[in-house]
């Protein structure tokens, strides 16, 4: 599958279920493990672990099976594996403890540091 079709795959999957703030980080040329990550939160565990679950759900139906998840029991951060693509689904007081967009954003290709929503 295409960067651009699974990123969209997955921003809609996550829109579909209303995650907040999703962000999309190019860290290509600087990271070895992946293209894009994706950064969404949600309103609570079980939000959380909805949004990761419909991901997966999406991806593996689009053929892109994840090379791993991690988080699954806590639901404070799911880290979803789509190899070309790491999605990272967080509660807000997580999200902001670890502030990966802030350690991304001075390495961020080109400043494609983007909000998919509001």
């Amino acid at each position: 599958m295409q960067l651009d079709a699974l990123r969209k795959l997955i921003t809609d999957a996550l829109e579909e279920l209303k995650a907040h703030d999703i962000k999309i980080l190019d860290v290509r040329g600087i990271a070895t493990f992946t293209d894009l990550m994706v950064i969404a939160s949600g309103t609570s565990t079980r939000h959380v672990k909805a949004l990761a679950d419909k991901v997966m759900e999406k991806s593996t139906l689009a053929g892109v099976r994840p090379l791993g998840v991690e988080g699954q029991q806590e639901a404070e951060w799911i880290l979803v594996d789509l190899n070309d693509v790491v999605v990272h689904v967080m509660l807000p007081q997580t999200r902001d403890f670890y502030n990966l967009e802030k350690l991304w954003a001075m390495h961020d290709r080109a400043g494609a540091n983007r909000t998919v929503n509001g």
